[in-house]
């Protein structure tokens, strides 16, 4: 059995999507996860996996389906271990908050009206994160529970960078800009890489790009995103695992035509069958692609090429808006372990000034990330952690109510 710490120092972290949970029980006294799992297929014949502290792994299917029957397990499990006394708060990753949150707050009433009002601009994960919300409150009714917005970072972008060149009633009537996503990843490495470099955040200008099956890319200024390349939703910006990225508008029109589909087809194609894996005809698994690239196969290297190629492309575009450059920081599942793939990224990237440090790549980075070879401008590898970044903040909201 694993005892609990102080009274009031633990926060669970919730993340909940469409047919999943992913959960984490956070010791804010030394900031380590005591307890982590992932509830999935919850529509269909649900399965929980976790892991609790050093032990192994452990997993059962669940009785009953759906986000309500695998939080009741979650609490079981927090029972079972002593763990559910200590719970101070409960942090929920929520995808979009518009413009109407620019920082994490506690769940009321008066926000989940609020965040059902911004349902059109998330259809797709809006509804199943404040279902995760809804859930906890039922079974934790005295817990605080705070919300931690992906778009919260990225509400200090200037006009000029969020803007469509629309007609600005959608904007005024529809809501209709530029929001970007990965902020809670995105605010974790301002603070780790400030850390290491030995500076403030607000003196940190920075590139940043998480790459993992979905990818962005930013521009950070004085420790603020200054642009980014998602938009109004995720599929704007890189290639990614199973997203398009950017694309000509009128191709949704030629291809609704052309195969009789309706928009709501199309966009399916482009959300879902896009990317590594619409290029590739093979995975979105950068992985399973660098390992058919290695036996010729011609579509898996044009699909890492293209990947490669637009993100250096975009990288070289964020840098506009920044005087210096003090790091070019990789994070993400891809970013973090896939040096052919940074190699690749850095040739593209041609009248780039970094030099990477072939063995230091090879190896994810020095004691620091750094990646790059002395005298060049630098380059460095950093691990996020937004589960992590979501306690943090909720820990913060629940001890200043």
């Amino acid at each position: 059995m694993v005892s609990s710490s102080t009274p009031s120092s633990n926060i669970l972290v919730i993340n909940s999507g469409s047919s999943s949970i992913k959960f984490a029980l956070f010791d804010m006294n030394n900031q380590q996860a005591m307890l982590t799992g992932l509830a999935e297929r919850l529509n269909e014949t649900p399965q929980i996996s976790w892991k609790i502290a050093d032990a192994n792994k452990a997993s059962t299917n669940l009785q009953n389906q759906g986000h309500e029957a695998a939080f009741s397990f979650i609490i079981q499990l927090l029972e079972e271990h002593n763990l559910l006394e200590a719970v101070s708060g409960v942090g929920h990753r929520v995808v979009h908050g518009g413009e109407s949150f620019s920082a994490s707050v506690e769940i009321t009433d008066q926000v989940l009206q609020q965040l059902d009002k911004l349902n059109h601009l998330a259809p797709l994960h809006n509804p199943v994160n404040v279902q995760g919300i809804r859930a906890a409150q039922k079974l934790l009714p005295n817990v605080p529970q705070v919300a931690v917005f992906d778009t919260a970072f990225h509400q200090t972008m200037p006009q000029a960078a969020y803007m469509y060149a629309v007609p600005l009633d959608w904007y005024q009537q529809y809501g209709v800009r530029r929001y970007g996503f990965h902020g809670t990843s995105y605010r974790y490495i301002v603070g780790e890489c400030a850390r290491r470099l030995n500076k403030e955040a607000s003196d940190l200008n920075i590139l940043c790009a998480h790459l993992g099956n979905g990818c962005s890319a930013t521009a950070i200024r004085h420790g603020e995103s200054i642009d980014t390349s998602m938009g109004l939703t995720p599929i704007e910006g890189l290639a990614m695992g199973t997203r398009s990225g950017n694309i000509d508008p009128g191709l949704v029109e030629f291809i609704a035509n052309i195969e009789n589909k309706n928009i709501a087809d199309v966009m399916q194609v482009l959300n879902k069958k896009s990317g590594l894996l619409g290029l590739s005809g093979i995975s979105n698994d950068m992985r399973t692609l660098l390992e058919h690239e290695q036996q010729g196969n011609d579509n898996a290297r044009l699909a890492i090429d293209t990947f490669c190629y637009r993100v250096a492309r975009e990288l070289s575009a964020l840098s506009v808006g920044l005087e210096r450059i003090d790091a070019i920081v990789f994070t993400g599942g891809i970013g973090e372990h896939a040096a052919v793939i940074r190699s690749r990224i850095m040739a593209f990237w041609r009248n780039s000034s970094i030099q990477l440090d072939q063995d230091l790549n090879n190896k994810n980075g020095d004691q620091t990330g750094c990646i790059s070879i002395p005298g060049s401008d630098k380059a460095m590898v950093i691990a996020t952690n937004e589960e992590l970044m979501i306690a943090q903040d909720t820990f913060g909201v629940c001890q200043h109510a």
